[in-house]
């Protein structure tokens, strides 16, 4: 009964921890640790959320570029940022070659779920009720980005 525990609760691991596979940028779980905040890591490497309003980046208004937290990759420019009024920093595109997406059913739905192409990061969501030109709202977790001005 041991064993069958320990494996189910090895296999629970594996599936909340991203793949290290095709990642440019690929640390250990315990160098993860070392860099990033307690909700940092629990955003950006087990696929968490932080709590609306509670990121200063979601009043950034300057011109510059967000880039993610983990490997520093331009994501996010300002000047396709808008106030979605959700409480995250919210976004119409990200730049080019910037994301990956993939489908994520933990609630109740299929949503699209964002992380960081270069080091898997986990970013946030992208929903079809954006404004225009491009009717999506990328909505992303502050505490993976960091922002750069120009």
């Amino acid at each position: 009964m041991q064993r069958r525990s320990f494996l189910l609760s090895a296999a629970a691991a594996c599936l909340a921890t991203p793949s290290l596979a095709g990642y440019e940028i690929t640390r250990s779980d315990a160098e993860w640790r070392a860099m990033l905040s307690n909700l940092e890591y629990k955003v950006m490497r087990r696929e968490g959320t932080e709590r609306a309003f509670t990121s200063p980046l979601n009043d950034e208004k300057r011109t510059g570029s967000f880039v993610c937290r983990g490997c520093d990759l331009p994501l996010y420019a300002s000047k396709d940022k808008f106030d979605s009024g959700t409480g995250w920093p919210s976004f119409t595109r990200a730049m080019p070659n910037a994301i990956a997406t993939k489908v994520d059913r933990k609630l109740f739905r299929a949503r699209t779920e964002c992380h960081c192409r270069r080091c898997g990061s986990h970013l946030g969501h992208i929903f079809d009720d954006g404004p225009a030109p491009t009717g999506k709202r990328h909505c992303i977790n502050g505490v993976s980005l960091k922002f750069v001005a120009a």
